[in-house]
Parts: C-alpha cells; sequence; structure tokens
C-alpha cells in the first residue's frame, strides 16, 4: 500500500518520505504506538517505497504487488512464535539476511512485537542492528516501548505513532459499510486503534459487548454464583477480558456524563442501561466504580490472576448496587 492510503499518521509518513527523498535512510528503526494505529502498514509501505526506488510505493510494479501480497523474496517477518520472539528466530533472522537479496537492492526485516524479544534474543540482534549485513533495513515495532530491551532502543530510530482520530476510524468504517450511527459508536469506542474498531464493530462483539453490560447491571451479593460464573468464563481469554472492562469504563464514563447533565453519550445505542446506571449511583458512587474496573485491568495487565481480580471486582460491584 502507499503512503498515500494511510490515514492519520501524517507526522511519521512524511519524516519517512523526506529520508527517502534525501536518500539517507536509517537502518534500524522503531515504530511505537498503540495496537491498531496503523504501524504495520507504515512499515510495509516504507519498504515498498525502498524496494521501489522513489518516494512512494508505486502499487503496480512486480516488487509492490508481490510486498502486497506477502510474497516478497527479500522481505521478512519476525513474530513471536508462543509468548516470546526466540533466540532461534533472530539467529535465522541472521541467516538470511547474510545472502544477497534476490530481487531487490537489500533486504528487509520486520520485526513485530519487540517487546516481547527475550533477552537472549535481543542481545543476539543487537550486532545487526548495528551493523545489517547487506545494507538490510530492520523495523521493529512495539505497542510497549517499555518493554524493548534499552540497548535495542538506543540503536533504531524512533517514531512515535500516534493514536488514529476518531473522523478518521469513523470513515474507513463507513467506506467498508458499516451504518453511519454504527460507525460513529464504535469509533468512539475504538481508542484510537482501526485494530480494534474492527473488533469491536463485530456483530458478534457488540452483541457480546452488551449482554456483558447487562450482566454487569444484574449482579447481586444475594446471588453469588452468576457472579463467579460469570468470572470464571471470561478468565480464559485475557485479552478480550481487558477489552471488555475497557468498554465497561467507557459505559460508566457514560453514566457520569448523563449524570452530570452532560448528553455527550457513546453509548448511545443502550441508552437505556446507560440511564439506569445513572439513576441508580451518585456522580461519586459511579468514579468510584470506575477506579475499581480501571484497578482491575491494570492488575489484570500485569499478570495477576485473571479470575481471582474479577471475582474482586464484581463483588465489589455488586455490592454497591446492593447499597442503592
Amino acid at each position: 500500500m502507499p503512503f498515500t492510503g494511510i490515514l492519520g499518521q501524517d507526522n511519521s509518513i512524511a519524516l519517512l518520505s523526506r529520508s527517502l527523498a534525501a536518500g539517507k535512510t536509517a537502518h534500524a528503526y522503531l515504530f511505537e504506538g498503540i495496537e491498531g494505529c496503523g504501524k504495520k502498514m507504515t512499515a510495509l509501505a516504507f519498504i515498498e517505497a525502498v524496494f521501489c526506488g522513489g518516494t512512494e510505493g508505486c502499487g503496480h510494479c512486480p516488487s509492490c504487488r508481490k510486498i502486497s501480497s506477502g510474497r516478497h523474496p527479500d522481505l521478512h517477518l519476525v513474530e513471536p512464535d508462543g509468548a516470546y520472539i526466540k533466540i532461534d528466530q533472530i539467529r535465522e533472522l541472521q541467516r538470511v539476511l547474510a545472502f544477497r537479496p534476490f530481487e531487490a537492492t537489500k533486504k528487509a526485516c520486520i520485526i513485530d512485537g519487540a517487546d516481547r524479544l527475550n533477552p537472549a534474543a535481543g542481545n543476539a540482534l543487537l550486532k545487526t542492528l548495528e551493523e545489517p549485513p547487506g545494507n538490510a533495513l530492520l523495523i521493529l515495532i512495539t505497542a510497549n516501548p517499555d518493554g524493548v530491551l534499552p540497548t535495542v532502543l538506543s540503536r533504531c530510530q524512533r517514531l512515535h505513532f500516534a493514536a488514529l482520530p476518531e473522523a478518521a476510524i469513523d470513515s474507513i468504517l463507513r467506506e467498508r459499510g458499516t451504518a453511519p450511527e454504527a460507525a460513529r459508536i464504535v469509533a468512539s469506542l475504538a481508542g484510537g486503534s482501526m485494530g480494534k474498531a474492527i473488533e469491536i464493530g463485530e456483530e458478534t462483539a457488540m452483541v457480546e459487548r452488551k449482554s456483558f453490560l447487562e450482566k454487569i447491571g444484574s449482579l447481586s451479593l444475594g446471588e453469588i454464583t452468576p457472579l463467579f460464573a460469570m468470572a470464571e468464563e471470561l478468565a480464559g481469554d485475557k485479552e478480550n477480558t481487558l477489552e471488555l472492562l475497557g468498554l465497561l469504563t467507557a459505559y460508566l464514563r457514560d453514566a457520569l456524563l448523563m449524570r452530570c447533565g452532560d448528553n455527550r453519550v457513546v453509548n448511545t445505542d443502550l441508552l437505556e442501561l446507560v440511564e439506569r446506571e445513572a439513576a441508580l449511583f451518585s456522580g461519586n458512587d459511579i468514579m468510584e466504580r470506575i477506579d475499581h474496573v480501571t484497578e482491575t485491568r491494570r492488575a489484570i495487565s500485569g499478570n495477576v490472576n485473571t479470575r481471582l481480580a474479577l471475582e474482586v471486582l464484581f463483588m465489589r460491584l455488586a455490592e454497591k448496587q446492593l447499597n442503592n
């Protein structure tokens, strides 16, 4: 994809375009920013331009078409094998990079998930970052730069990718055929991530969101079995749980706005639920509920026992409902 097809990353693309025009590209980059904001798409567009020989890929030549289809022999992708990128993967990359390019003027590699390089793999990569064989181009991608080894960071040119504007996500969703009202809601909930917007916008995800929020509203310490059952069900998928807790935060924020007389509600398709929440709880109570959810998301992200963390959260939320 040419740079012109990437929305919301004008600053990063301008910098890359200037380096291409001047013929002064770095040998190693770190693209950092939230998941789904266009880092990998930009990396592919940049490599497309390098291989095409201009400031932007033409999108039509054999090289560009091969990159688009993921079949270019001089482009290599490294991703985590399980929880981490392992030293054997880096050694294999180094072996491949040592050969001459098949078609392009240089080889290129995208390491997606640079924060998940285990220490041995990260250390093995250092010399390659300092002196890529054959003038190879390496692009590391991460949503968590704090998790990348400092020695790796110091050898890369860092580019920060901003969260996408809601308007850009809304526009893309409408182009994909999403109804205008649904596109507006999803864009508001996506947190600047196109990837998250696509996930949230799926019909099954919207149904799951509504079901989850309805269950939260029916929590009761008087009947505790459903509470534990929901915690057990959600604990099996950590990433989905974190996503649902993010949606719960947005829902509670809507209730707080409504409680304060502000009608800028995001979850307009769930107004009845939002109105019920706003009517049941004071502003302070809703803020406390938001704090409980935020603490739980942070705890689960920090690898505490997910089921236990959810049980504690659901009991806190149920206790508040009992007192209102």
